[in-house]
């Protein structure tokens, strides 16, 4: 890669993680809670007519940002250097023997990992390949307890931080000037979108859905997809233990032994060496 390229990647994964404002605090809105009382709400609402919010402030630690651990305010991905690091490795080896394929994210919160994924193939000059954004962009579905035993109690829906429109996630891409018409959008749920999708071929799939249905979905629908050489990785492996079990369920289905590798404290990821 050109030097330039090399300075334009280095300076996107800051941008994006929003790493080169790390040493400043951020200012977020307090949560009040549903239950106020009369001089709250009286409060409350003078500040709302004069468009004022009540803010914490919140130092910022690089360690945390670096592994993807805390929630950023205003960063367009919350996972962080390490796991950006690791697509772009995957990307490297992709490349280097010529494996085919596009490139996909199930679950792309503010679209920074495709974001990413799209810059990497303009800085090599890629053309022949699509980056497919897949998401409800209404944030995650309720927990199908009956189907899938290992969501319940599963509280992703009742988090409306994660419920992020595609016309904001288009507006992200448009920003870095990366959205053409080999960014791919599927809005719906996995198990809508992920069977009637129209991709061919997968080189590389990150899988970004927490719950053990959204993982599944994304593995019984695309792993079959992804080229021998290709890479496959789970985001919350680590960090949600229905995702875990997803894994683990349709690899021993599967006779899958490929080795799974560590990125951070949640991330990891396989390189597929036989089909399925």
């Amino acid at each position: 890669m050109e030097l330039s390229n090399r300075l334009y990647i280095d300076l996107l994964k800051l941008t994006l993680t929003d790493y080169h404002r790390i040493t400043y605090p951020v200012f977020e809105p307090v949560k009040t809670g549903k239950k106020k009382s009369i001089r709250t709400k009286i409060i409350l609402r003078y500040l709302k007519k004069r468009n004022l919010v009540i803010c914490k402030r919140r130092l910022q630690d690089k360690e945390l940002r670096e592994i993807g651990k805390d929630y950023p305010l205003h960063a367009d991905t919350m996972i962080g250097l390490r796991r950006l690091n690791n697509i772009e490795d995957c990307f490297k080896d992709i490349l280097e023997n010529n494996i085919e394929g596009d490139l996909i994210e199930t679950g792309v919160w503010r679209g920074g990992a495709t974001i990413f994924m799209k810059a990497l193939l303009k800085a090599n000059n890629c053309k022949n390949r699509n980056v497919w954004v897949a998401d409800s962009f209404e944030g995650l579905p309720p927990p199908n307890e009956d189907k899938y035993k290992a969501d319940k109690g599963d509280t992703h829906y009742l988090n409306d931080s994660l419920a992020i429109s595609i016309d904001t996630v288009k507006e992200n891409f448009k920003k870095y000037n990366l959205l053409d018409d080999k960014v791919k959008f599927l809005k719906g749920w996995f198990k809508d979108t992920l069977p009637k999708a129209s991709i061919k071929k997968l080189a590389l799939i990150r899988l970004d859905g927490d719950m053990y249905e959204s993982t599944m979905d994304g593995l019984v629908n695309l792993y079959k997809k992804l080229s021998v050489g290709g890479f496959i990785i789970i985001d919350d492996y680590g960090a949600v233990e229905g995702c875990r079990k997803a894994v683990q369920d349709f690899r021993n289905e599967h006779g899958i032994t490929e080795e799974i590798k560590e990125i951070d404290w949640t991330a990891v990821f396989w390189q597929k060496k036989k089909e399925i």
